[in-house]
């Protein structure tokens, strides 16, 4: 394979910690009012999960975007950082972010669901905290309850599910789901309602939002039932009927529910979030996967809306193999107040080669999604070339990085090789504007520039 030219070389900064004391839900001070701001400079980060090889990579954003020399890596080899570095933690698998610790400054909230903690079952949460030294105060980990099959911290959020006016972490096991109400619980997992789970279900996923209620919070979980087939699952309300008036939204092979990946953002303009999930594997006979809509409304969502590649305005075609749907993001590309949507297709064959994947951005119009665009190694002003089994696309998110009102994209290929090493991963980023994607000063990066590089590292698996 070709060595790719890519564009950003990093500088990992060093780090230094002092251990601090945790209280797991903050009020609102002073430094910034961004969730994913760790060093107070008004500017959203972008943080990157590399689980196979134990880390999380954190990009600070700026008026350029992502740039050389702003940046930092933490393992749990980070002084300051808890737990040993070992080779099934997982570290990075999910990665969020929110002001734990009530400073003002947004702290990187990282779970590593293979952990092993003696006497408890498997899986653990990470706090290390920002500031404007970010991730130099040391930080907290949450280990598993005792009351789980384990994997603690497969997937987490951060939001007020109390409603008392301050966030909290709610974090999934494979079986249970918890949230933790504040500093007089100290570090304790409160559990949640899980009688309306199937038996020997195994979540993989959690997101958040306002579906049905503008001011209530909702939550889907979804993932795999004991025989293989998709379960996804909504339920509103608050602490202590969290799980009681659930509604599951399909299961088994409903092409139109997921277990592998959600998002939330109002697509339409209504002020309610609007639920996205992505069918990668074709469940219900189709080829190359799918994604649908519910859009939320008073009390209830909306019929679901499937898109696939042979749907008007969706670049591409419908074919076996292509993973559409395996990662989706909602975010304002054009500035114009709707939610667009990044999906990730990985397996999909770019010029004849196989695997080398792609994103297709799709526009929102008054909610529908007949409009949209494929991005890849080939498309002129994007770095690399496209090679088999890269994976483009594996990972996406759409956030606002460089400030200007228009959510950029960045994706990630754990597939990418870098000289003769194969597999370690690279991230790309292209700017939000007016009329969506463009790949001026598109910004790309690989495991080794950060340092997390040799076969497998798979940089980038993980976006926040």
């Amino acid at each position: 394979m070709r060595v790719r030219n890519l564009a950003v070389t990093a500088t990992v900064a060093a780090l230094a910690a002092a251990g601090l004391t945790l209280p797991m839900a903050g009020s609102a001070s002073a430094a910034s009012t961004l969730k994913d701001d760790f060093n107070g400079d008004g500017y959203r980060d972008l943080a990157i999960g590399s689980p196979d090889s134990n880390s999380v990579t954190v990009t600070f954003g700026s008026a350029s975007g992502v740039s050389e020399g702003r940046s930092v890596t933490v393992t749990q080899e980070t002084s300051g950082v808890p737990g040993v570095t070992e080779p099934e933690d997982e570290f990075g698998e999910n990665v969020i972010s929110g002001d734990v610790n009530g400073d003002g400054f947004a702290d990187l909230i990282v779970g590593a669901p293979g952990e092993k903690v003696t006497g408890k079952p498997s899986g653990s949460v990470s706090i290390v905290y920002g500031g404007k030294r970010a991730f130099t105060s040391g930080g907290r980990a949450l280990n598993s309850p005792a009351d789980t099959s384990g994997r603690f911290g497969e997937a987490a959020v951060w939001t007020d599910l109390d409603y008392d006016g301050s966030p909290q972490l709610a974090v999934i096991s494979g079986d249970n789901w918890y949230y933790y109400s504040g500093s007089g619980e100290d570090g304790r997992a409160l559990g949640l309602e899980v009688d309306f789970l199937p038996e020997g279900v195994r979540l993989d996923g959690m997101i958040s939002g306002n579906f049905k209620y503008k001011d209530g919070v909702g939550f889907v979980l979804y993932g795999e039932r004991a025989d293989g087939g998709a379960y996804t699952a909504h339920m509103h309300g608050g602490v202590g009927d969290y799980g009681y008036e659930a509604e599951v939204l399909g299961e088994g092979d409903d092409p139109t529910v997921t277990r592998d990946a959600a998002t939330a953002g109002d697509v339409d303009g209504d002020g309610y979030d609007d639920l996205i999930t992505g069918d990668s594997r074709a469940a219900a006979g189709g080829k190359g996967g799918s994604v649908t809509v519910r859009r939320g409304g008073d009390g209830k969502f909306g019929a679901p809306v499937t898109y696939t590649q042979d749907s008007a305005g969706v670049p591409g075609a419908d074919e076996a193999g292509d993973g559409f749907g395996a990662a989706v993001s909602a975010g304002d590309v054009t500035g114009d107040g709707l939610a667009d949507l990044a999906v990730g297709a990985p397996g999909e064959t770019v010029d004849g080669v196989s695997g080398t994947g792609s994103v297709t951005l799709l526009k929102s119009v008054r909610g529908a999604f007949t409009s949209g665009r494929a991005w890849h190694q080939e498309t002129a002003g994007v770095p690399g070339v496209a090679e088999e089994g890269d994976h483009f696309g594996t990972s996406v998110r759409l956030k606002d990085i460089n400030k200007n009102g228009r959510a950029d994209l960045a994706t990630g290929a754990t597939g990418e090789d870098i000289g003769t090493t194969r597999d370690v991963g690279a991230v790309w980023v292209l700017r939000g504007t007016s009329t969506g994607l463009t790949t001026s000063y598109a910004a790309s990066f690989n495991g080794t520039d950060f340092g997390v590089g040799g076969t497998g590292a798979g940089f980038g698996r993980t976006l926040r």
